[in-house]
């Protein structure tokens, strides 16, 4: 086997180290068989692809491929965009389009890719696009990077791209093992090349969860000074904050992304995206910081925005910041809570939750009921991965209308076969899918009944899902005085004062938290 420095050599190619073009986007060290201004276009694509800022990794492969229209590995770069292997997306279609510029069938690609090396990174990207399934595929395809990886161990793009099809093998579910393997072998390469965008972007994917996010701490401080001009490196760091319940770093995080793609919207001389995933993450953070002022300003600017109603995923996550809105506001009554438009089965999963969890609160059973009804024959047609998250907010609505009838026991039974239920799936990286946790639930309605130590329990088990949840730090907090723990509750209480230190003055039980961390009373139950 050649290794890949010596055939450079041998075909008198660039060797040298590259970096991305007036773009703040990593390092990497991948030498092609490209014309050198190809090349730079190349590298600046794999740069982007690493950050999963596909669009303009499609533009650079492309000028490569213009540039040089021989260069079989621009071609593989263009395919390469088109799956997402941690969203569980693909789009064959594309991929074999843009393989078909550079030859008729795969053996004729392959050939034209001229050194040992890049025709394996042409052979596995053919299996990737080949026949059979997409699960089947992407089995085989991680395969196929592991013998890339295998054959040259000092090839780090290799090493990651296998990294990456790991975290895609269970189809946008978390397996911890898997994940786990992913992870080591980026930290690895994180390790050699602390600036490469792949290195520490696939350590914060496998270790995005409370129970392996430390792993990633060090990925996510440095990931957005490594690539601070992908508006996605920027938003990453905060899978391993909101895992660890870092608001502030969360906050920080998803305000330097949301104004990136402010800025690249004015370039373009396109209206601000005021809705999308960023936006999404930097209201749930306003609100666990109690800056509801602020979480408002944000939904209001999606609600507001044309590119609310353009969009199926715009309409969902803006029926899912709405609900948040109520659920972490308490917001049972107002202007805010007006429903807006949902025209897909998601948008009227979330809309339902919202109106029906703040109608309970008002303790206007009608409404709820009618609610719930929407909710469950919503359900039924979501889409697979959201399925089990609208059942939990099912369970969850019905078991607040049933406390309503004064049946406690059927309440609780209710939330609690949603906790089983939320118990039995993967974490989810980013705000929790079923909106309000069914242990945090659970402890709130025990807490309200006076059953502290049951309360203690369920809200145990809802922080480590949540770490540092204020809702979960405050009724636990409260649990703990009640049950005598007044070391541990005066704990929480200064934790929690010190998520809120920035809270708007107004926001409610804040005047009890800072009492009560400085060693004043408090009050107990929950409205």
């Amino acid at each position: 086997m050649v290794h890949p420095r010596y055939a450079v050599l041998l075909f008198g190619l660039l060797v040298a180290r590259h970096e991305a073009r007036a773009q703040r986007l990593g390092r990497i060290d991948f030498p092609t068989s490209g014309s050198a201004e190809a090349q730079q276009h190349f590298v600046t694509g794999v740069l982007f692809l690493h950050s999963f800022e596909y669009p303009s990794a499609v533009r650079e492969f492309r000028e490569a491929e213009r540039l040089d229209s021989t260069f079989a590995m621009a071609y593989w770069g263009e395919a390469m965009t088109y799956t997402h292997a941690v969203w569980n997306e693909q789009d064959a279609g594309a991929a074999r389009a843009a393989l078909r510029r550079l030859g008729p069938n795969p053996a004729a690609r392959v050939a034209r890719a001229p050194t040992p090396r890049e025709k394996a990174y042409l052979r596995a990207v053919e299996i990737l696009y080949g026949d059979g399934s997409k699960a089947h595929r992407d089995t085989a395809y991680a395969d196929a990077m592991a013998t890339v990886a295998r054959d040259w161990p000092n090839d780090d793009d290799a090493q990651l791209f296998y990294a990456l099809a790991l975290l895609g093998l269970n189809q946008g579910d978390r397996d911890i093992p898997t994940y786990q393997r992913a992870g080591a072998i980026a930290a690895r390469v994180f390790a050699r090349n602390p600036e490469h965008p792949g290195a520490a972007h696939y350590v914060i994917h496998a270790y995005d969860d409370p129970a392996h996010a430390q792993r990633g701490l060090d990925a996510a401080r440095a990931y957005s000074r490594i690539a601070p001009d992908a508006p996605h490196a920027l938003h990453m760091t905060s899978h391993i904050f909101l895992a660890l319940g870092l608001w502030d770093d969360v906050v920080a995080a998803n305000e330097s992304a949301v104004h990136a793609i402010h800025a690249a919207s004015e370039r373009r001389g396109a209206p601000p995206r005021a809705c999308g995933h960023y936006p999404e993450w930097l209201e749930y953070g306003y609100l666990q910081q109690g800056r509801v002022k602020d979480a408002q300003r944000v939904l209001e600017q999606c609600r507001s925005s044309p590119s609310a109603a353009g969009s199926p995923d715009n309409i969902e996550g803006l029926a899912g910041m709405r609900a948040a809105f109520i659920v972490d506001n308490r917001a049972w009554t107002g202007a805010l809570i007006d429903e807006p438009a949902a025209r897909s089965a998601e948008a009227k999963v979330y809309t339902a939750f919202g109106t029906g969890f703040a109608a309970a609160m008002r303790k206007d059973k009608a409404s709820a009921t009618r609610a719930l009804d929407v909710l469950r024959s919503a359900s039924g047609t979501v889409a697979a991965d959201i399925r089990p998250y609208a059942q939990i907010m099912a369970l969850e609505l019905r078991g607040l209308i049933q406390s309503l009838d004064g049946d406690l026991p059927g309440a609780l039974a209710s939330i609690r076969t949603a906790a089983r239920m939320d118990d039995s799936l993967p974490i989810p990286f980013g705000p929790p899918l079923a909106v309000k946790t069914p242990h945090e639930l659970a402890g709130e309605i025990l807490l309200s009944q006076g059953r502290a130590d049951e309360a203690r329990t369920e809200l145990k088990l809802a922080l480590a899902r949540t770490p540092r949840r204020p809702a979960v730090l405050l009724a636990l907090a409260r649990a703990e005085t009640a049950a005598g723990r007044r070391e541990e509750a005066a704990s929480l209480y200064r934790t929690l004062a010190e998520i809120w230190r920035n809270a708007d003055n107004d926001l409610p039980d804040l005047a009890e938290v800072r009492r009560a961390a400085s060693g004043g009373t408090r009050r107990q139950g929950i409205r």
